[in-house]
């Protein structure tokens, strides 16, 4: 290739950097490590996962103690499955120190000095038993917030340039959190075609493949800030199932199941994406497990299938809605035998907190109006949550936030929020995305006690120590706290503080530009390449 001029070449370098670094397509470099995402594996492991566009072999991590210092190297496995754009990368390291922090980068890392440039860091769960105060983030119904995404579908919430969305708050604040709780409705892929009915997105359905993968690119990119630094455990909703919403009709055509290829069905995506400590928990894939961090026993359950437990019928063993996906389970009452299993052995005394999330609602005023309530999911997994004393329960899959009371069968506990017997529940699904937000009607349930669909946010949940905890609804835009309530339980533990802990000490700014940076470096030696042609010019 020639250039006649300075300006042609300087026309192309522009070219060449324009395509770089865009979330949802693919880097020049097909090596290029995307995406990282953290996942516990116990107090003394962590998962390490990252995209590329081609196969690696031997993928490894580097990590250490030390950031000058990355001797430690362990390997995992590529994989991918039909129709998707990327492989993933998956690498689980033992034999951590818990609650830990360690520097890594991951194998092709494009970095001239990596310790100059800040490798990426984890830190390990506290053990079960430490009692250290500390805070989670939740997020639920969260899509892309890109070009492609956003949710411009709907009259409110609007956005201005002044305002972050729920990605931007993540990331701004990823330094006062431990981890980040995402149970269902993750990045929104399948509302691809939804935007194309309505004319947002310009495609045609013989694109409807493409489309799909390359939003869940744009997204897995653009949380890279949160999850390269923070544990990002998932729980399967609704729309991880298949790549059309289950299809809709719009006007005289119908569309179903059929636009889905081959890798677009059956929660493929989720299942080869994400490592979730199911053999540390005895639990199924990415569907249903648990992990103790600190004080604390969270648990993840399945409100999409595998809910068949005698009292329901076999039908719904598939979930409340026939999304043509599931079983995982070996057998209709695996997931309910786990969860029963896994709650009694909660040894409260050093996990006190026992917190349960899953999508979909089974308490909801805003559910009441879109016939959405999970009854279900009610009958499969709230005699259990009673049984076992369990604290707060965590849903979304509605596109509102409502703190409720603690409730038992439908009623409020006496007790309020001062030593209740029953789970607190918490319904937020206002991550954000093309879809808005819902209704709610003027006649709320007698359990709740605030609720709004006109903000994105998150929740922040502070353990304080064994007997309070603290839930706030945390803005998107603007990082203020619209929503704040304390649980207290009465009881007695013993309390063990970490002298290990690392706390949050890197900004959360210093960790984006750090990644960014990174990132970046591709193109800054093209652009000094180009620079250097130009001066022989």
């Amino acid at each position: 290739m020639r250039f006649s001029t300075a300006t042609s070449l300087l026309a192309f370098a522009s070219a060449v950097l324009a395509q770089i670094n865009i979330p949802g397509q693919a880097p020049l470099n097909p090596l290029e490590p995307l995406q990282h995402r953290l996942a516990y594996a116990g107090s003394t492991g962590m998962y390490v996962s990252w995209n590329t566009y081609t196969e690696i072999q031997n993928p490894t991590v580097y990590y250490g103690q030390n950031v000058w210092n990355l001797s430690n190297t362990a390997t995992g496995t590529s994989i991918t499955h039909p129709s998707s754009l990327t492989w993933n990368n998956h690498v689980k390291i033992t034999g951590l120190q818990p609650d830990t922090q360690y520097y890594y980068i991951v194998s092709n890392t494009n970095c001239y000095n990596c310790s100059e440039l800040a490798p990426y860091t984890f830190t390990t769960a506290r053990t079960a038993g430490d009692h250290t105060p500390y805070t989670a983030a939740v997020v639920i119904d969260l899509g892309v917030m890109g070009p492609n995404g956003e949710s411009v579908k709907s009259d409110y919430p609007k956005l201005t340039a002044n305002d972050s969305n729920t990605m931007q708050s993540l990331a701004r604040y990823v330094d006062g959190y431990d981890l980040l709780w995402h149970p269902g409705d993750i990045a929104y892929a399948d509302t691809w075609l939804r935007e194309y009915t309505d004319g947002y997105l310009n495609v045609t359905l013989a694109e409807s493949a493409q489309t799909y993968e390359s939003l869940l690119n744009q997204y897995y990119d653009e949380l890279q800030p949160v999850t390269a630094r923070k544990p990002y455990m998932v729980v399967p909703g609704n729309h991880e199932s298949n790549c059309d919403e289950g299809g809709f009709t719009v006007g005289n055509t119908t569309y179903d199941l059929s636009l889905c290829v081959e890798g677009q069905r059956n929660f493929t995506d989720y299942r080869t994406r994400f490592r979730m400590p199911s053999d540390e928990s005895g639990g199924v894939g990415n569907f249903w497990y648990s992990f103790d961090h600190g004080m604390v026993h969270y648990v993840s359950i399945n409100t999409e299938t595998d809910l068949g437990n005698g009292l329901i019928g076999e039908d719904d063993v598939n979930g409340p809605e026939d999304m043509d996906s599931g079983p995982f389970g070996s057998y209709p009452n695996e997931q309910i035998d786990w969860l029963e299993k896994d709650l009694s052995s909660v040894d409260r005394t050093k996990t006190p907190w026992v917190i349960v999330s899953g999508h979909r609602p089974w308490y909801g005023a805003g559910a009441n109006v879109s016939g959405t309530i999970c009854w279900n999911c009610k009958l499969a997994f709230e005699p259990l949550l009673l049984k076992y004393n369990v604290d707060m329960v965590f849903n979304g899959h509605i596109h509102i936030y409502e703190r409720n009371a603690p409730i038992a069968n439908g009623v409020p506990d006496p007790n309020e929020l001062n030593n209740p017997s029953a789970p607190w529940y918490i319904l937020n699904g206002l991550g954000g995305h093309y879809h808005g937000t819902s209704t709610y009607p003027e006649l709320l349930p007698s359990y709740v006690r605030y609720i709004q669909n006109t903000t994105y946010g998150w929740s922040r949940l502070t353990f304080h120590n064994c007997t309070h905890l603290t839930h706030d609804f945390i803005s998107s835009s603007n990082g203020s706290v619209l929503d704040s309530a304390t649980l207290f339980k009465d009881r007695q533990c013993a309390a063990t503080v970490s002298s290990n802990s690392t706390g949050n000490s890197t900004s959360s700014s210093g960790d984006v530009n750090a990644a960014g940076v990174m990132r970046v470096s591709s193109a800054l030696l093209i652009t000094v390449s180009v620079i250097a042609v130009l001066s022989l010019m």
